[in-house]
């Protein structure tokens, strides 16, 4: 039985070797938003490790959208120019190469998570003002501005010009975030947004800003390039974003050129969130079979069986992974070995097929 996980996958004209993928995750290391030799360092042996995709951290389209000062960012050319050396070393050990573009909305502005102390940073220490839909602060953070309507005009601009600078550096996937509770998924949760604009109340309204930015990424990302959008499924709180209502949003932006949704939960309120092994995968099988896109699954899926057993059901097109890729750079050559997929077949690096199982 040939290994679902070792199948090519093509999104428009790019073709995955494999679809197991590196989740993207905040490394918390760049100075002034470029990345340097950690980023190429931790992404670059996570190729080696056999990884398809290997999808960079979210990296910041404006300096305030940043989580933190020691965020990863793209909007300088500068920036780019940093990004096109990663990515270069990234294609030439046979994957390919992906970057999340995102603004943290009312989670900027924050230490390190292994920082003390926690929470917003005072400007007077170097932190600055947040944005976000509507005032009401994230528990235990500074309260943010509410964005104003030329702040809104500006951000899909804002992420356009990201996504020419991504396209410059050579990167071959880019994904729109909107989950974790930072900005576009503020704008999409009842719990974040109480604007009486056009951009709150009726999903319609809340999801509107998602499908600008989607429009204007689409507008100047290369046609032969897959666009991917990161969704919270749920906010796993009473009153909060839905399963079905990410379910129709999805829907809705397959006509504006997404090509997959990788679907994560949580993040945008404190909440009792019931984690266990797979625990969002329901949440990408009902996106998957309700608006007809591809899904990526993620979230405690930590052996190569089970991540095997999430496409055997149908429940997604690919799997990334987050934390298991950090404890085991080699997971997918692992896979390939536990899964019977010969040697060949599992994009060894030469200098290290001496280490592989037998």
């Amino acid at each position: 039985m040939t290994s679902l996980l070792f199948e090519p996958l093509t999104l428009r004209g790019t073709t995955f070797a494999n679809r197991l993928w590196l989740a993207p995750m905040c490394q918390y290391s760049a100075i002034d938003g470029m990345p340097n030799d950690w980023h190429l360092m931790h992404l670059g042996a996570r190729a080696a490790g056999g990884f398809a995709l290997v999808l960079a951290e979210a990296a910041a389209v404006v300096p305030e959208g940043r989580i933190t000062p020691q965020d990863a960012g793209l909007w300088s050319d500068e920036q780019a120019v940093a990004w096109a050396r990663i990515v270069d070393f990234v294609h030439a050990r046979g994957a390919l190469a992906g970057i999340q573009l995102a603004h943290a909305g009312r989670k900027a502005s924050t230490y390190a998570p292994w920082a003390a102390p926690s929470g917003s940073i005072p400007v007077a220490d170097g932190g600055w003002p947040a944005l976000a839909p509507s005032g009401e602060p994230f528990p235990g953070y500074a309260a943010p501005s509410a964005m104003t309507s030329a702040q809104i005009t500006a951000l899909p601009r804002d992420f356009a010009a990201a996504a020419a600078r991504a396209d410059d550096a050579g990167f071959d996937v880019v994904e729109v975030h909107a989950a974790h509770g930072y900005l576009l998924h503020e704008f999409l949760s009842p719990l974040s947004n109480d604007r009486t604009d056009e951009y709150g109340g009726s999903l319609e309204n809340r999801a509107r800003l998602v499908v600008e930015v989607v429009d204007a990424v689409r507008a100047v990302w290369p046609q032969h390039k897959p666009l991917f959008v990161r969704f919270s499924a749920t906010d796993w709180t009473a009153g909060g974003l839905t399963v079905d209502e990410v379910t129709q949003v999805a829907k809705e932006l397959a006509a504006h050129g997404v090509d997959l949704v990788d679907v994560s939960s949580g993040g945008n309120v404190p909440a009792q969130i019931p984690i266990g092994p797979g625990y969002q995968v329901p949440a990408a099988r009902a996106v998957r079979e309700g608006s007809g896109l591809p899904v990526g699954a993620v979230g405690l899926i930590t052996t190569p069986h089970q991540a095997e057993q999430v496409l055997v059901d149908g429940a997604a097109d690919a799997v990334f992974l987050g934390r298991a890729a950090l404890r085991d750079p080699m997971f997918p050559l692992r896979a390939a070995h536990d899964l019977g997929v010969p040697l060949a077949e599992a994009n060894w690096q030469p200098q290290y097929v001496r280490g592989a199982w037998r």
